[in-house]
């Protein structure tokens, strides 16, 4: 039977704090192989939470780190830019990279979409560009490579499976396990796990 457990919004941005710290991190020490995979993520609220990393040395990492920061930097924190210059949004979205990663479904451009949306298909650009969609700032921040944020019903191994992850759920396990902590069974919604460097 798996456990879910759920973070306050709060936590969330605690648990994505954590997560991209990792990033730029040592890998996660040598896990002892197991059989069974893991369950289900849990979703935002519920108890066991353990305790959250120091925000990193920025002001603007209390705005839901990292993307207060990344929007500060490439719109000046302007969700609804659209200076004429081909990008759109908070994030400075290209039409392209907005369409292609499900922003229609939104709204027809990321300056007429909400902040969280942004996010959303944000996340989406994570998983397949990683950080250097957005070059010059996730350089000012230190954040790298390709992420994907948990969502409810993930579980590692169908993460792993859906990146082919070389390895499967326990490659994805030791390489983010100073984020999911000691049980594989227990992963929480929002928590941005390294899907490359596997």
């Amino acid at each position: 039977m798996s456990t879910i457990r759920r973070r306050t919004a709060g936590s969330l941005t605690a648990t994505s704090l954590a997560a991209l710290l990792a990033l730029v991190l040592a890998p996660a020490p040598t896990l002892a192989a197991t059989t069974a995979a893991p369950a289900l993520a849990r979703g935002p609220g519920q108890g066991g939470i353990p305790a959250a990393p120091a925000p990193p040395p920025y002001s603007c990492a209390a705005d839901q780190w990292p993307w207060g920061c990344v929007a500060g930097c490439e719109s000046g924190g302007r969700w609804h830019l659209n200076s004429g210059n081909g990008l759109y949004g908070g994030l400075q979205f290209r039409h392209a990279t907005w369409v292609g990663h499900g922003g229609r479904t939104f709204a027809r451009r990321a300056d007429l979409a909400t902040r969280p949306q942004q996010i959303t298909v944000a996340e989406e650009v994570l998983r397949t560009q990683g950080w250097g969609a957005w070059p010059a700032c996730s350089r000012r921040y230190g954040l790298s490579g390709r992420v994907h944020t948990v969502r409810s019903g993930d579980t590692l191994g169908s993460i792993a499976r859906r990146f082919r992850i070389k390895g499967g759920w326990q490659a994805l396990y030791r390489a983010n396990r100073d984020l999911i902590g000691p049980d594989p069974d227990l992963i929480d919604v929002g928590t941005m796990l390294r899907i490359d460097r596997i």
